[in-house]
């Protein structure tokens, strides 16, 4: 089994110990992408709204998913922790706006984030 780590060029920088996406390689291919953040290319400024956050989270998913030679359809599962209740419904028009009637299994956690102006991070894993 080949382990390939993506991060590519117009996601924020990678955390410490931390990869933006982790494909394994084999007959088949999953690509496990870690916890994304609405954080512009420079690692360092974020918008305080929560579309403009999710907006940001779910480009950068596409752009490493077509680093991998992927697309949302490729999805298979994505796990949404949303700082507050009230994200919910925001969080749905998102998830629309970008998965449109591709389904996957999905899971929604409301809990408190690592970082106060984080307003969610979404994670998910994609085969093909």
């Amino acid at each position: 089994m080949t382990v390939i780590q993506h991060n590519p060029e117009g996601v924020f920088p990678p955390y410490r110990c931390y990869s933006h996406a982790t494909e394994s390689r084999g007959d088949s291919r999953l690509l496990v992408i870690s916890g994304l953040n609405g954080y512009l290319a420079d690692g360092i400024t974020m918008p305080e709204s929560f579309e403009q956050q999710g907006d940001l989270i779910w480009t950068h998913m596409g752009t490493i998913l077509r680093s991998a030679g992927m697309d949302y359809r490729d999805l298979v599962s994505v796990r949404t922790y949303l700082a507050a209740p009230e994200f919910d419904e925001a969080n749905v028009r998102l998830r629309v706006k970008y998965l449109g009637d591709h389904r996957v299994s999905l899971t929604v956690v409301c809990s408190q984030l690592l970082d106060p102006r984080w307003k969610l991070e979404i994670e998910a894993m994609a085969a093909k």
